[in-house]
């Protein structure tokens, strides 16, 4: 069984090896729109993946041409009826499912010097493997596929709800200048004016790339205790800004000038230090909870067949 940081390094491999690989990041690949796309998320508890988690179904999704959000083990799918279906020929073996990870709490007794009893609770980095339902038989599954988009029609977007997530943070936003930027010694954000975007998509992905800094003392959480600090902290807005926008249903921007400024100390970061990416998509991820936090009511998690299905 692999240890915890052969577990880290070969998920790090894998990122490292889609951005080199690629000129769109892991985090931007594209997705579809419409009510069974989108963020991926649990079957039996409807409750988005988070942390590494979206990034690492995105690339298998993309592996293997899969269109639909919903995803579940082995025994889920088999609770419902479905059926898992055979690996195909060209799918080398243990790459038909996808490998998502999470920290489970593990408590144990410990004497202390002083011979007392005490508890010490740590958390252990597991791994699960869960299947898209574009990879599972059952006609009864067909409510939770994903429906075909006609490509001749131009896409409708609706940014109403990236609008009112971003009203509802009551967050200092200024509109104006050439620039987008946190200030945290004034505690605001500073915007461009929406017309001077090429694009919506790139508009309300800046605006949330802001947001996710301006996160960061709301969750005390400060790049200057961090190594790589600059770095760090911009790869959490860049993947933070990626959920919401997927959240949301905002299509990912064409834009990708942040990411090649700084895909260089990415992928040295990554390279030196196996945690680096779990670090940025954990923290991305609490950035994003806490700006959708305003807009809507928290999820709860859930546990089903034993296994804890988010991450």
């Amino acid at each position: 069984m692999p240890n915890q940081n052969d577990i880290r390094q070969a998920i790090t491999n894998q990122i490292i090896s889609a951005l080199e690989s690629g000129f769109v990041p892991p985090w931007r690949r594209p997705w579809r729109l419409g009510k069974n796309a989108g963020a991926p998320a649990n079957v039996v508890s409807k409750r988005s993946y988070r942390g590494l988690n979206p990034i690492l179904l995105s690339l298998h999704a993309e592996k293997h041409q899969l269109t639909s959000k919903w995803y579940g083990t082995f025994n889920q799918w088999r609770q419902l009826d479905g059926r898992v279906m055979r690996r195909p020929p060209h799918v080398p073996e243990g790459q038909w499912g996808c490998q998502i990870c999470f920290w489970t709490p593990v408590t144990k007794t410990v004497h202390t010097d002083e011979g007392d009893e005490e508890e010490d609770r740590f958390f252990v980095l597991r791994m699960y493997t869960v299947f898209c339902v574009d990879q599972v038989e059952g006609k009864h599954l067909d409510h939770l596929r994903a429906g075909q988009v006609d490509t001749a029609e131009p896409l409708a977007v609706d940014y109403q709800p990236a609008e009112d997530a971003i009203g509802a943070t009551g967050a200092d936003i200024r509109f104006g200048g050439g620039k987008a930027f946190y200030s945290p010694s004034n505690d605001y954000i500073q915007v461009p004016p929406k017309a001077t975007f090429e694009s919506l998509d790139e508009f309300y992905g800046t605006s949330f790339h802001e947001l996710c800094h301006w996160s960061e003392p709301r969750l005390n959480w400060s790049r200057k205790e961090r190594e790589n600090t600059y770095a760090l902290g911009e790869l959490v807005a860049e993947i933070g800004s990626c959920f919401l926008c997927r959240e949301l249903g905002v299509p990912a921007s064409e834009n990708l000038e942040n990411h090649i400024a700084y895909v260089g100390n990415w992928l040295q970061a990554m390279r030196s230090d196996p945690r680096f990416i779990f670090t940025a998509s954990a923290q991305a991820s609490k950035a994003a909870d806490f700006i959708l936090s305003f807009s809507r009511k928290p999820e709860k998690a859930v546990e089903a067949d034993g296994e804890l299905v988010t991450a």
